[in-house]
């Protein structure tokens, strides 16, 4: 099977390049395993013959004829294609990209589905003919050796192209085909695959486990800042916890269970601060991932996807002003280092600023992400990346206390002194990816990430509120710095066992982290004044206590796993995963007090993680699954008796129906789960060691619900994302006293529902111009596992004008379009830290490409 891969960018089709090194029979494509019929190519990568006038120049728009059929014949010179029309087309536009002839035809469309037919020819690799948007149907020839010529006449029955392979340049003619698909897919709301749930490149509807993609049309039409933010549109999940830096990344709840774990690539991210920039689009696989990156907490795993070097010049600068002393300019750039296209570079930077609503808070973010990627010989790819990011500023303060008559503070209020608050968070990545192809059938996958991080943070924090008035504080200072390695080499291969097909995996990886963090600390409440947050003095402190050296946080984590799975056809619509991986944690971590010799805490972990899966699919559009799956996670600490406890585990049995419409242009979800969290830590049934503060895991949770997602494009130029969740969790055992059996787990709401949609004129004088609208509903929360708090739901409105024309791009974007006050998420399990919303925010962008 031919290699495909995916190099994705800002702009809207895909560029389609065939690097054809001596390919002896065109059938090697046969298996080819993603269908590149209907992709359109961005301008700006072709080299254009001609430019016929439309409807868009303001001449009349010609009536639409309809292609009803493609019919394909090898000739003596090369291949005949004929198009059977209604009426006369106009005459095509032609291009190339590569190794494609492209010739796209305006006022037409096409009756039934996208036409594609591998090795038509001698010398033709494949023949695609597909409709796109604005009323317009492309024809993509990509030859064998070299770009083909096509000869256009116009007959009674419709069009016919009379198509002569084109002839190979010296030296090209005796290495292996490979098709090289850069650029962004133009799938626009509605990818077809992913990757996090399998770890190969899997079309969504061959995966037996729930999985999203919130695709990068999607992130730029919601002009999204965070992951969190990014994931707003994905049934069941909602913000959990946020960290204190400005940054807004924060735990999400995936299904009913906090997560702090993200993907880069499918790797394991260490980075706390996840830029957007680099983001092509963020897939969430949802249940139990253990068997994807080892141990994690079994609601599911977000990874993001990055952007990669194009094989085509891409120039895109971009600016945005808005709310708060907003601004952001930024560039990427990409496209071939050297003549041959053998070096690719990436260069993506930017700079934000901000101040807030609350006040004296304020904030810089840095970041400078470099990428490139080789063509090593015939079959190997290297790509490598370094990404910097720094946080730098007095970040606003995330947590605000509930009063007793569970109203907020007023908004502006900076709950510390503002004088000695300061957050300086660096970070430097620098990875790489090897992939080399043994044959067709058979490639092996290398990848390295290090993190480097420092963060220093001075801070006056708050402790407790009384009469709804009055906050008492203590004052810390701290250093944290970490090493974290990542790695892993897997094979990926191909193979027949008589009719039924095999796509196998296995593979190893590690993770290991090293880390202290270095606390200074004064917690008595008499050293600071309190301050009264209905009148607030913050004069009231001229210098920063003296802090006292607490000791440090040692962190010294390593995990190695190795994995098998085994995906199998028996057939075209009747497909089976199985796979499972085993886990080996050692770790070392506890806080070493000044002066103390005492050795860390240590334990080790060894776990089994196994999964299997049912696809069975009636038809092309319906697919219907069933899966099981279990996860584990470490459970630090030790019992009464000094033995280490036990991993938690996670078990997930789940059955789905995902389905396609319109000529699949809108697909939808639904799935139905039951999730269960074993060995939770619950209060030690000896009162008097519990009182001491022992543990014992007999603690059990459940989570069981019903998913509803619905993805793509209703209409040419109307696309929409919208899902639903019931999501009922409840703790099933528990040792507590009083029990907290029965009770809601804190921070899952039993309803959660999303509509993004989004409108853009495609013809006439208003071409491109577009409207968004957003509405996100959260319902009613507990705060804590005794769900002696609650918080109420709350529906948030955001929206969106826009205006795309040819390289030019421009919107403006508000979210909490109403302005609403309400409470995201609860902190720890009190009143005393809450997350609070954003108030009516506008932001302008501009950006041009190039």
């Amino acid at each position: 099977m031919g290699l495909l891969k995916l190099h994705k960018g800002y702009q809207t089709g895909w560029m389609v390049r065939a690097l054809v090194f001596g390919l002896r029979s065109p059938l090697l494509l046969a298996g080819v395993a993603v269908a590149l019929a209907g992709l359109p190519l961005p301008a700006k990568a072709r080299e254009t013959v001609a430019q016929p006038a439309t409807a868009t120049d303001g001449l009349a728009q010609a009536s639409l004829v309809e292609i009803t059929d493609v019919q394909l014949a090898e000739t003596e010179t090369g291949l005949q294609i004929v198009l059977e029309t209604t009426g006369e087309l106009p005459a095509p536009i032609t291009s190339t990209s590569g190794d494609a002839l492209i010739l796209e035809i305006p006022n037409a469309v096409l009756v039934g589905e996208a036409f594609e037919q591998f090795g038509p020819a001698e010398g033709i690799a494949v023949v695609q003919v597909s409709a796109m948007a604005g009323d317009r149907v492309q024809i993509t020839i990509t030859g064998a050796d070299a770009v083909p010529t096509a000869n256009v006449t116009q007959d009674a029955i419709g069009l016919n192209l009379s198509v002569a392979p084109g002839i190979a340049q010296v030296g090209e003619a005796d290495e292996a085909l490979r098709i090289v698909v850069t650029g962004e897919e133009d799938e626009g709301y509605n990818p077809s695959n992913a990757s996090t749930a399998t770890r190969t490149d899997t079309p969504i509807r061959d995966t037996p486990f729930s999985i999203q993609v919130v695709p990068q049309q999607v992130l730029e039409d919601r002009n999204v800042r965070t992951i969190t933010e990014a994931v707003e549109t994905v049934s069941g999940v909602v913000e959990d916890f946020r960290y204190y830096n400005s940054s807004g990344n924060s735990n999400r709840r995936i299904r009913g269970f906090s997560q702090n774990i993200t993907l880069r690539d499918g790797m394991r991210d260490s980075n706390a601060l996840l830029p957007l920039g680099v983001v092509e689009q963020v897939e969430v696989l949802k249940g139990p991932a253990s068997v994807v990156t080892g141990a994690l907490e079994p609601g599911g795993v977000i990874n993001y996807v990055t952007k990669k070097p194009l094989d085509e010049p891409f120039y895109e600068l971009g600016f945005e002003i808005g709310s708060y002393g907003h601004y952001n300019p930024s560039i990427d750039l990409s496209g071939p280092l050297t003549a041959d296209g053998n070096v690719l570079y990436r260069l993506i930077a930017s700079y934000e600023s901000r101040d807030s609503y609350q006040d004296f808070s304020n904030s810089e973010e840095t970041l400078i992400a470099p990428s490139l990627s080789f063509n090593i010989g015939e079959l190997t790819d290297l790509n490598v990346f370094y990404q910097y990011n720094r946080d730098f500023g007095d970040p606003f303060q995330s947590g605000v206390p509930l009063l007793s008559d569970d109203s907020l503070p007023p908004r502006n209020l900076y709950p510390s002194y503002p004088d000695f608050q300061e957050v300086n968070f660096q970070s430097h990545q620098v990875g790489y990816a090897l992939t080399h192809e043994f044959n067709d059938n058979w490639q092996v996958l290398n990848n390295f990430i290090f993190t480097y991080t420092d963060n220093t943070n001075d801070e006056i924090f708050y402790n407790s509120l009384t009469d709804d008035r009055f906050l008492d504080f203590g004052a810390f200072s701290g250093e944290f710095t970490s090493y974290d390695y990542v790695g892993g080499v897997s094979l990926v291969g191909e193979f027949d066992t008589g009719s039924i097909a095999h796509r196998f995996l296995t593979g190893f990886d590690f993770n290991s982290r090293n880390s202290d963090f270095l606390f200074f600390g004064n917690y008595d409440p008499n050293i600071i004044p309190v301050l009264d947050i209905t009148d607030p003095d913050y004069d009231a402190l001229t210098e920063r206590p003296e802090l006292f050296f607490d000791g440090t946080s040692v962190n010294d984590t390593r995990s190695y796993g190795l994995y098998l799975q085994d995906q199998i056809a028996f057939s075209d619509n009747l497909k089976l995963l199985i796979g499972g991986r085993y886990d080996w944690i050692s770790d070392e971590s506890g806080f070493v007090v000044p002066g103390s010799d005492e050795d860390l805490p240590s334990q080790s972990d060894e776990a089994f993680s196994p999964r299997v899966g049912l696809v069975y699919q009636p038809n092309e559009n319906l697919s219907l699954y069933g899966s099981y799956v279990r996860s584990f996670n470490t459970e630090f600490g030790q019992n009464p008796d000094n033995e280490p406890f036990e991993p938690t585990r996670g078990t997930q049995y789940e059955v789905g129906v995902r389905t396609d419409f319109l000529d699949d242009r809108l697909s939808a979800t639904l799935a139905a789960y039951n999730l269960t969290k074993t060995n939770v830590l619950t209060p030690d049934s000896d009162p008097v060691r519990a009182q001491q503060g022992f543990s014992e895991q007999v603690g059990e949770q459940r989570s069981r619900g019903v998913e509803l997602d619905v993805t793509g494009e209703i209409l040419p130029g109307w696309n929409i994302t919208a899902a639903y969740a019931l999501t009922d969790t409840a703790v099933t055992e528990d040792n507590s006293v009083p029990s907290n059996e029965g009770n809601r787990l804190e921070n899952v709401p039993l309803h959660q529902a999303s509509l993004w949609t989004t409108y853009e004129i495609q013809d006439g004088d208003l071409q491109g111009l577009g409207f968004g609208l957003g509405l996100f509903y959260v319902g009613e929360r507990q705060g804590d596992l005794a769900n002696s708090i609650q918080v109420d739901d709350y529906l948030r409105t955001d929206a969106a004008l826009y205006y795309h024309r040819n390289q030019f791009n421009a919107a403006i974007n508000v979210r909490n379009l109403f302005d609403l006050d309400y409470i995201t998420s609860i902190n720890f399990g009190g009143r005393i830290y809450n997350q609070r919303s954003e108030p009516l925010t506008i932001i302008g962008s501009v950006s041009w490409e190039f």
